[in-house]
C-alpha cells in the first residue's frame, strides 16, 4: 500500500509540473477587442471574422496601428501575421513591446519590407533603459506574404525568446552580473503599427516606397496574450514559479532548441550587432555570453 502511495503520489507530481512547465499546445485566440484598441488613424483599421483578423492599411496619407489595453511585466504574447505582399519597399509592420517613458524598455519584431521578387528582412531590437542599438537581422525561411505566420515573444527574468513558429530566432539573457540592465521593472503594453520609414527601411533608405501600390494592407489574427497585468507603474509581477512561462524549463532553451537557434544564425542571419566591429570595437558585455550559445 505504501508503495502504491508513493507511486500515486509521484505521479501527481509529475504531472502537476508538467501541466504548469509546458505552454499550451495551442495559444487561446481572442478577438481583437478583448485585449486590443486602435491607436491612430481608426478608418484605416479593417475587422473581419467578427473581430477575429484585422488588417492595417497604409496609404500615402498614414498608416495606422493598435495597442494592448494592459501593460504586462513578463508573459508570452504572440500573434499571426501576414505581411504586405508585392512591392512592399520602404513599408515597416511592426510587432513589439514597450515601457512608457524615457528610459524605455523595448523588445522589438520590425519587418522591412522589400522590392517585388526580394526577401522580407526581419530586424529584432532589445532596448534597456533606453539603450538600444542591440539589432540583428535575418531573412525568413519562406515567403511571409501569402500565409499566416506565428511571431512570439518569451519573457521572464531569466531571458527573451524572440520565436518565429515556435523556433527561437534570439536570445537576450538577463546579463545584470556583466552590468547589462534587463527588462525586470517596467511594465509594457504589446504594439502593432504599419508605416512608411522608407528614409531607412529599405536598402538604407535607397529604395522608395512606391505609392502607385498603395494602399499597403498587412493582416493580423490569433491574438494571444498570456502575461502578468500589471499597473504602468508596478515595480515587480509577483509571478515567481506560478505561471508556465516562468517555470524552470523557460528560464534557458533546451538542446533542440539552441540547434535550431543556430540553424537560424548559420544559415539567414544577414546582421548581428555582436559582431559589428565598426559599430563596437569592443564587445557588447551580453554579447560574449552570447557567444557561447
Amino acid at each position: 500500500m505504501a508503495s502504491l502511495l508513493w507511486t500515486l503520489c509521484f505521479a501527481f507530481l509529475f504531472l502537476t509540473h508538467a501541466t504548469l512547465a509546458a505552454p499550451p499546445r495551442r495559444p487561446v485566440n481572442v478577438p481583437f477587442y478583448r485585449n486590443y484598441v486602435p491607436t491612430w488613424a481608426f478608418d484605416h483599421i479593417k475587422y473581419f471574422n467578427g473581430g477575429n483578423e484585422v488588417q492595417l492599411v497604409l496609404d500615402k496619407y498614414t498608416g495606422t496601428g493598435f495597442q494592448s489595453k494592459g501593460s504586462y511585466l513578463f508573459g508570452h504574447f504572440s500573434m499571426d501575421i501576414k505581411l504586405v505582399p508585392g512591392d512592399s519597399a520602404g513599408t515597416v509592420t511592426a510587432f513589439y513591446l514597450s515601457s512608457q517613458n524615457s528610459e524605455h524598455d523595448e523588445i522589438d519584431f520590425e519587418f522591412l519590407g522589400n522590392r517585388t521578387g526580394q526577401p522580407y528582412i526581419l530586424q529584432t531590437n532589445v532596448f534597456t533603459g533606453g539603450k538600444g542599438d542591440r539589432e540583428q537581422r535575418i531573412y525568413l525561411w519562406f515567403d511571409p506574404t501569402t500565409e499566416y505566420h506565428s511571431y512570439s515573444v518569451l519573457w521572464n527574468m531569466y531571458q527573451i525568446v524572440f520565436f518565429v513558429d515556435d523556433v527561437p530566432i534570439r536570445v537576450f539573457k538577463n546579463c545584470k552580473d556583466l552590468g547589462v540592465r534587463f527588462p525586470f521593472n517596467q511594465p509594457m503594453k504589446i504594439y502593432s503599427s504599419l508605416w512608411n520609414a522608407d528614409d531607412w527601411a529599405t536598402r538604407g533608405g535607397l529604395e522608395k516606397t512606391d505609392w502607385s501600390k498603395a494602399p499597403f494592407v498587412a493582416s493580423y489574427r490569433s491574438f494571444h496574450i498570456d502575461g502578468c497585468e500589471a499597473s504602468v507603474y508596478a515595480k515587480y509581477c509577483d509571478t515567481q514559479g506560478k505561471r508556465w512561462w516562468d517555470q524552470r524549463d523557460f528560464q534557458d532553451l533546451d538542446g533542440f532548441q539552441y540547434r535550431r537557434l543556430k540553424w537560424v544564425r548559420d544559415k539567414y542571419t544577414i546582421y548581428n550587432y555582436c559582431t559589428d566591429r565598426a559599430r563596437y570595437p569592443s564587445m557588447p558585455p551580453e554579447c560574449q555570453r552570447d557567444r557561447d550559445v
